[in-house]
């Protein structure tokens, strides 16, 4: 039997992607870190990188698969940590069977409930590795954590829920910086060397300037039922995450993120405005705090504009003055070309990027990993809070009803809610239902997160 460090279990928590494969917070964190020493970068003598999994859903799960697929020394599995006892066995029973050789994870390193990031965190070395993979809530907290122990952290979108999250966030980048710690976050577009190829030839000016870029993918419609009488809101509703705007962010920052940060990448900055709509969901008795069918339109400061969607198709199309480019594929695939003009017509690709070596997920670990041996400065927490905020951006604007500035978004401490560092099965949830089972749901005029 794993450790507990939560008096109550519970059920699963969920599932999620790669089954298939204040700067308050900154005075916060640099009290915790005073006189902490600078630990070493690498890992022991042994040379043997240990990996922490903190949150063993899929997306983790698929996280240690692609560290151990390019790794250029010994790396392990050494800790394990996850809210419910379930999900550390099952995962745990998994990657066991996938990966005998490089897991390395009894009973004493597994842990579970609230506070199972601490417990999993203490049994790395400096140098090593902890992954963030749980939901968005609990990121700040697990950074801030990581980096007062010395270690790389290795962080999934979505990274904050809201705005003082993405401050507490960018104030531990900056505390890992001064630390000489790695930190590399989960927008695995980035190291996409196909798309690193056409943004040269962007840079290089063959597409011309770029007015506009498009970025779509279908987020569906979601409906979650009434809370049974008898719930645990604070279980039911990390349970139910995208659901819940504090827990996950939401579904269009869920999904919708990478789109919002290759737009980012391709206009080389980020954006001074957006404006934004969504469809109130009409399903009788739904209790989603999503809405339906966002378009968002964001501004640069160029006057270019990229719009993205939640529609089909999977896929990011950039329209320059003298030429057209796809930039991305279906579920994020290097479909990266150049048409011979302003057109979007498969028959008319010009130039089409090389196949590439391997996944930019498991680019992204490569990269970091290459980092830590060789003691490389590799940092891209200030990138990817930029996109959160950015993402965050759109979403304020479709659920406020406004255009939103940057502007607004960097000087905002808004957080969804103070308690989320003090969360515990059976106590108090952020979010309450009415009377009627229903809870808040944005509505333009009237509601605020930025």
């Amino acid at each position: 039997m794993s450790r507990k460090t939560n008096s109550t279990d519970r059920t699963n928590i969920g599932t999620s992607r790669r089954e298939a494969l204040k700067l308050g917070g900154a005075v916060a964190l640099g009290s915790v870190l005073a006189g902490a020493g600078i630990p070493r970068v690498h890992a022991a003598e042994d040379n043997t990188i240990r990996l922490a999994l903190i949150g063993c859903g899929g997306r983790g799960r698929g996280a240690v698969a692609d560290a151990f697929s390019v790794a250029a020394g010994p790396v392990s599995l050494f800790a394990m940590a996850d809210l419910t006892e379930d999900r550390l066995s099952s995962s745990h029973e998994a990657l066991q069977k996938h990966f005998s050789d490089r897991v390395d994870v009894p009973a004493e390193r597994r842990f579970a409930g609230f506070d199972a990031y601490r417990h999993a965190i203490d049994c790395l070395r400096p140098g090593d590795v902890a992954m963030l993979t749980a939901y968005a809530y609990c990121r700040p907290a697990q950074i801030e954590y990581a980096v007062q122990k010395g270690v790389n952290v290795f962080m999934e979108k979505t990274f904050a829920p809201d705005p003082a999250g993405c401050r507490r966030i960018l104030a531990a980048g900056e505390e890992a910086k001064k630390r000489n710690l790695k930190i590399a976050a989960g927008l695995q577009c980035r190291h996409s060397v196909a798309r690193q190829a056409l943004i040269e030839k962007l840079r290089a000016g063959e597409l011309g300037d770029i007015p506009l870029v498009r970025a779509t993918r279908d987020c569906g419609t979601h409906f979650l039922a009434k809370p049974p009488a008898e719930a645990d809101h604070v279980a039911w509703q990390i349970r139910n995450r995208v659901h819940f705007l504090w827990v996950s962010s939401g579904m269009l920052l869920e999904l919708l993120i990478h789109q919002i940060d290759e737009c980012c990448w391709i206009k080389d900055g980020w954006p001074v405005s957006a404006t934004g709509k969504g469809t109130p969901p009409s399903k009788p008795g739904n209790c989603s705090q999503n809405i339906n069918d966002y378009s968002i339109e964001y501004t640069f400061a160029d006057g270019g504009k990229a719009v993205v969607e939640g529609v089909s198709p999977f896929a990011t199309f950039i329209h320059g003055s003298k030429r057209a480019a796809q930039f991305s594929g279906d579920v994020h695939r290097a479909t990266v070309h150049i048409y011979k003009g302003r057109e979007i017509d498969d028959t008319q690709i010009d130039w089409a990027a090389e196949r590439e070596p391997r996944s930019p997920w498991q680019a992204e670990w490569k990269n970091l990993l290459e980092a830590i041996r060789e003691d490389r400065p590799h940092n891209e927490a200030e990138r990817a809070i930029k996109a959160n905020l950015a993402a965050i951006m759109g979403r304020a604007a479709a659920h406020m009803g406004r255009t939103i500035t940057w502007q607004e978004m960097l000087a905002s401490t808004f957080a969804f809610s103070p308690i989320v560092d003090q969360l515990q099965f059976g106590g108090p949830a952020p979010v309450q239902p009415d009377a009627e089972g229903n809870y808040p749901i944005p509505i333009p005029g009237k509601w605020i997160e930025v």
